[in-house]
């Protein structure tokens, strides 16, 4: 497997661990409709909302903060997975999109999380 390969899935993991202990129940890790994917579909329990959460991982942040990398693009595919979704699970509610952004060469990384970082720029660290 690749090295970047490597390190995004241990990002994810380090992701989901956190979401966890912030209260957020995981229902989809990688969860995939033809070529488009959504790297963590949660529950947040505080607000009652279903999360889209992207991670984006990188060793450094020398060339900008990883959730930088968030291109118009990629915030338009993850909507329309995001609304496939739904549609498959017949979910009812409200909904957001939020970042995850780590960086480091390993656990643990420096974790950025933007909630609702298609609508706002709410950051917690």
């Amino acid at each position: 497997m690749a090295k970047h390969n490597v390190l995004g899935q241990l990002g994810e993991q380090f992701a989901i661990q956190y979401l966890q202990r912030k209260g957020y129940t995981i229902i989809e890790v990688d969860w995939r409709f033809e070529h488009k994917d959504i790297d963590i579909v949660a529950f947040d329990n505080d607000d009652n909302v279903l999360v889209f959460v992207e991670v984006k991982t990188r060793t450094s942040d020398a060339f900008g903060e990883p959730h930088e990398a968030v291109s118009r693009a990629k915030m338009q595919n993850l909507i329309r997975c995001a609304n496939i979704f739904i549609r498959q699970k017949h979910y009812n509610g409200n909904a957001r999109f939020d970042v995850i952004s780590l960086v480091g060469h390993s656990m643990p990384f420096r974790l950025t999380h933007i909630k609702d970082a298609f609508n706002s720029a709410t950051v917690y660290s």
